[in-house]
């Protein structure tokens, strides 16, 4: 029996101070409600967890952009809804003024209600925002750009290639001091079949096969004007967690300019003729901006609710690597706290065997 070292004590204390590591990680995970607390409790699962971290904050952020989106095409399309009504009522009453039991005195008392509700729709186009920014205005439609400041593209549809355009002629006149296109020549870069199927006082629409349409705002007459249509312009919403992941939204000009009303009046029968064919028109523009609206938020519903469900599996992953299952630990936490109470037992029995000594020095 040896009294200068105490082998059975340092045994026994070795293997309590392991037990004493293994119940403080306990208690470190029992208390923060996770199993991996350093990178050296996993070091894969932390990278993967931290990872998966990052993909559900963007989740769901992309869950509130989502909303938001919604929240800009309600903005919108509540005003375009007023829109229609003005559209309607303005309708009724080109409809009255064209019959001829009305007098000219008649319908400049009808007239004057026709141009307060156009001075509406205008109030309500420049005054229709969200957080500040103007929806109405065309700020948020596709661009297109020309090498002649007299032409101006005014709007182009999904279906338009980008890409280069020419325009070999346009010509214009003034009528009572009123600008109007009278012809344009297309040169190269259109679809075979695409012809100028409208024009409406400075206007001109240019359609093809597949909903190609295009239209162009004439200042004066030009030649040899180029095109460039970008593509670019749309309000871009990031709806998803990584890049690329994008719904660019686009919202035409509402303006009597874009709705054929600038020169509307009812003053005379056959004024109030030509206006039900314009008011017509705008019905069907203002029609088609809602049209598109109602698509793009019916999808971002869509969106919003595959978020939410992505967002769930992900966070779902995210527990089983990175939060501890209480039960479980506890058990193993009980089971180190009586490992603890063994060895404290154990250790001071060692330590009182070299007293054993004693009786082989009385």
């Amino acid at each position: 029996m040896r009294v200068g070292t105490n082998i059975s004590a340092l045994t026994a204390n070795n293997v309590l101070n392991k037990t004493d590591n293994k119940l403080t990680k306990s208690m470190e995970r029992l208390s923060s409600g996770l199993k991996v607390n350093h990178a050296k409790d996993n070091p894969a699962g932390i990278a993967i967890g931290k990872r998966m971290n990052s993909q559900i904050n963007g989740l769901s952020l992309a869950g509130d952009n989502a909303s938001d989106a919604i929240s800009v095409i309600e903005t919108a399309d509540g005003a375009l809804s007023e829109i229609h009504d003005i559209l309607q009522r303005m309708n009724e009453l080109a409809m009255g003024a064209s019959t001829g039991t009305l007098s000219d005195e008649d319908r400049k008392t009808i007239d004057a209600e026709v141009q307060q509700l156009k001075d509406e729709i205008t109030r309500i186009s420049k005054s229709t925002d969200f957080n500040g920014q103007p929806l109405l205005d065309g700020t948020f439609d596709l661009k297109g750009y020309t090498s002649d400041s007299n032409v101006r593209v005014a709007y182009y549809s999904d279906e338009v290639p980008l890409g280069k355009y020419e325009l070999t002629n346009i010509s214009t006149s003034v009528v009572n001091g009123i600008l109007t296109v009278t012809g344009a020549t297309l040169g190269s870069g259109f679809p075979t079949g695409a012809q100028v199927s409208k024009i409406n006082g400075d206007l001109v629409t240019i359609t093809a096969a597949d909903g190609f349409e295009m239209t162009l705002q004439a200042k004066a007459n030009a030649s040899n004007v180029e095109m460039d249509m970008t593509g670019i312009g749309a309000m871009r919403m990031q709806i998803g967690a990584n890049e690329g992941q994008v719904l660019a939204i686009r919202i035409p000009e509402v303006s009597l300019r874009m709705t054929g009303l600038t020169n509307f009046d009812v003053t005379t029968a056959e004024n109030a003729q030509k206006g039900l064919q314009s008011v017509g028109d705008a019905i069907s523009y203002i029609s088609q901006i809602r049209a598109r609206l109602g698509a793009y938020q019916n999808r971002l519903e869509s969106a919003s609710e595959s978020l939410d469900i992505s967002e769930e599996n992900m966070v779902s992953s995210y527990s089983r690597i990175m939060d501890v299952d209480m039960a479980e630990e506890m058990t193993t936490y009980t089971t180190q706290q009586v490992l603890i109470q063994a060895g404290t037992s154990m250790l001071a029995q060692a330590n009182e065997r070299p007293q054993q000594v004693l009786q082989l020095l009385q």
